[in-house]
Parts: structure tokens; C-alpha cells; sequence
């Protein structure tokens, strides 16, 4: 439900605009038909109308339609260069422009395609009642062109200010999104390394004790060769989903030889309302341990939202199943229109690294309002072959 209000709530803007675009528009064709001028009202009826296609289709290609409505109203603009007596200043275009400028400020990659396609916007936009209002040499055009220009110049700025806040707001959260993402990937990191360190200290152990009691009892020695080879086969496994995640030295907390049992005693701490609920076949042997603990780390992360986003929720469910290749684990609670989750519809820094922590290990997450009365996170991760 809140999902369709926000759509909802981007459409009527949408329509908000365009209905000020075409008021515009009508205001072009009467300014140009009194008194009567069939050229002028040519050209703001065809510049209107494929400002207001611009428009609509901004947020496609921005540059190709910025590039687009510019060459449309230099060609125009070319066209009725000079006619006598010609009132086609083109606000519909101007405001069409403007718009434009917020767009290609905000959307446009890199940053200096987007100033120097901003700028382009603004020659041809100073240029419109230059080349389009022509008038009898009694100081009206001149003052009338001046004014004009003098608007659009300042609308422009507007324009660029808006899209250059966007832009630097845009930029922030994708600087705050990286150093989550990269800080989760360390973290998996560090606990996938000590991971290998303890398979690895198992085999060497192992190894030692074999070697040990071989000297005394040779038929001791297969199982220990197979709980070596057993070590080692985890081991492996564990390098695998430690390669590409790069390796931190800082300090932090570390989560390995998280059980579920750990699982089960932090929904029990959280509220006497909260269930921790398993799948049939679900056990610590069933579960690789780099596995366990970004469970571990979704669980954490999920109840701390729900403690400091709904504290007087009446109850949590957690429940943990496993599939034939995948283990998925639910958090769910009710949902207050009051509920401040709403308004970011999963947009917070937390939800990010989760969803990089459930990335990395392969899996996928999904965090946000369901059947119109429910909050859940929803992780699942594939099983890696044991």
C-alpha cells in the first residue's frame, strides 16, 4: 500500500508539471495571436509541444532529449530569424529547458558531461527572445527581450541550484553506500580468514596426532586421515567464498563459531513476544559456518531496527527453512502507519550492508511493507555442497 502511495504521489508531480507546461503553452499562443501572427504561433505551438515531449521522456536518455530540444530550438529559432514583427519568445520552452537543467544535473554521468550540457541548456535558452521577438523600433522589443532574458537567466539558476543540490545529495549517499559496502565486505572477510585459520589449525593438529599415534597404533591412523581430509575439504570451501573479498587489518568484532543455538538466545533476549521458529532438516551441521554467521549478522541487523523503529511491536517471528540448495531466513513484525521504515521504504545504510553481506555470499535480500500490515527481511543464501 505505502509502495503504490509513493508511486502514486511521483505521477501526480508528473502530472503537476506537465499541466503547468501546457498552461504555458496555451499562454504562448495567445501572446502571439494578439494581434495575429501566424509565424509566431508556428513556432510556439511546435517548440511547446516538443518541449513538453522532452519532458516526458527526460528521464530516459537525459542527454540525447537535452541534446534533442536544444537543436530543435536553435533550428526554430534559425527558421524565423528576422521575420518583422514576430512574438515567439517560447515559454513553454524555457520551462521545459528548466526542467531539463535539474535532470541533467542530477541524472547525467560524469558530472562535467552534465555542467557542460547545463551550460549549453543556458546559451540556448538566453538566445530564444534575441532570436525570436522582433517588434517596431520603439524601445518595446528591446525592453521585451531584455526582460525576458533576464527571467530565463534567473529561472536557469534555480534550475541548476536544485539539480546541483540533488546532485551533491546523490553523491553523498553513494559515498555512505560504498563504505558500507566495503566495510561488510572486510568484515566477511576477517571471519571467512579466521574460518581457514581454524580449519587449518584442525589439520595440522590432526596431522601431528596421526603421526604420533602411527608410530604405536598404524590403524588409528585412516580415521585421522579422514578427519584431515574431512578439515581440509572445509577449508577449501571457505577460501572459495573468501576469494575477490578483500582482506582488512582494523578491528572488529568477529562472529565465527556462531551457532544456532546464538541465533536462538538473541530472539529470546530481544522480547519475551518474539519466536525463533526452524525448518524441518535445519541444524549448525546443515549450515557451513560463513553461512551461519551472515544469518547471524541479518538477524542482528533486523532485530535492531525493529527495536529502534517499532519498540511497542506486539510480536516478532523469526523462522529459518532450508530448501534442497538454499536456506532462507524471515523477520517479521506488524507495521504502524507512525512506522518511520515507511518513509525510506528501505533505504537505510543497514538494510545496504546486509543486502552486500547476503550479496557476496551469493544469496539475495529483500527488506520492506507486505500484504499491507507487515514488516519483513527476507534472506536467502544458497547451501554450498558439503
Amino acid at each position: 500500500m505505502w509502495e503504490r502511495l509513493s508511486t502514486w504521489t511521483q505521477r501526480a508531480g508528473e502530472i503537476a508539471l506537465l499541466g503547468l507546461l501546457g498552461l504555458l503553452w496555451v499562454f504562448d499562443t495567445i501572446l502571439t495571436t494578439a494581434p495575429a501572427d501566424t509565424t509566431g504561433a508556428l513556432v510556439c505551438v511546435v517548440g511547446g509541444g516538443v518541449g513538453i515531449l522532452a519532458v516526458v521522456l527526460r528521464k530516459r536518455r537525459t542527454w540525447l532529449v537535452a541534446v534533442a530540444l536544444s537543436a530543435a530550438s536553435l533550428v526554430l529559432s534559425a527558421v524565423v530569424a528576422g521575420a518583422p514583427d514576430l512574438r515567439a519568445v517560447g515559454f513553454t520552452e524555457a520551462g521545459a529547458f528548466m526542467v531539463l537543467t535539474i535532470t541533467v544535473l542530477r541524472r547525467v554521468e560524469p558530472i562535467r558531461n552534465a555542467v557542460v550540457l547545463s551550460v549549453g541548456i543556458l546559451v540556448v535558452l538566453i538566445s530564444l527572445p534575441a532570436l525570436r521577438f522582433e517588434g517596431p523600433e520603439n524601445g518595446y522589443a528591446n525592453a521585451a527581450t531584455q526582460a525576458a532574458t533576464i527571467v530565463y537567466l534567473l529561472g536557469w539558476s534555480v534550475g541548476a541550484g536544485i539539480g546541483g543540490y540533488l546532485r551533491v545529495q546523490q553523491e553523498r549517499r553513494k559515498i555512505g553506500e560504498e563504505r558500507v559496502r566495503r566495510g561488510e565486505r572486510l568484515e566477511l572477510a576477517r571471519e571467512l580468514h579466521d574460518l581457514v585459520a581454524h580449519h587449518i589449525t584442525g589439520i595440522v593438529v590432526q596431522a601431528q596426532a596421526a603421526r604420533t599415534v602411527g608410530e604405536t597404533n598404524p590403524e588409528a591412523v585412516l580415521p585421522a586421515l579422514d578427519a584431515i581430509a574431512g578439515a581440509g575439504s572445509e577449508a577449501l570451501t571457505s577460501m572459495r567464498r573468501l576469494v575477490g573479498v578483500l582482506r582488512a587489518d582494523d578491528h572488529a568484532t568477529r562472529n565465527v563459531g556462531v551457532t544456532l543455538d546464538d541465533l536462538r538466545k538473541m530472539v529470546g533476549q530481544f522480547s519475551p513476544a518474539a519466536t525463533f521458529d526452524l525448518g524441518p532438516g535445519v541444524s549448525s551441521l546443515t549450515l557451513a559456518p560463513e553461512v551461519l554467521t551472515t544469518l547471524h549478522r541479518v538477524l542482528t541487523e533486523s532485530l535492531t531496527n525493529i527495536r529502534r523503529h517499532a519498540p511497542h511491536t506486539p510480536w516478532v517471528e523469526v523462522r529459518l527453512t532450508t530448501f534442497e540448495d538454499s536456506v532462507r531466513l524471515r523477520v517479521a513484525n506488524p507495521l504502524s502507519a507512525a512506522d518511520p521504515r515507511l518513509s525510506r521504504l528501505g533505504g537505510g545504510f543497514g538494510l545496504i550492508g546486509m543486502a552486500e553481506r547476503v550479496e557476496t555470499m551469493g544469496g539475495h535480500l529483500v527488506a520492506g511493507p507486505v500484504a499491507g500490515h507487515l514488516w519483513e527481511v527476507a534472506a536467502e543464501l544458497p547451501l554450498p555442497a558439503r
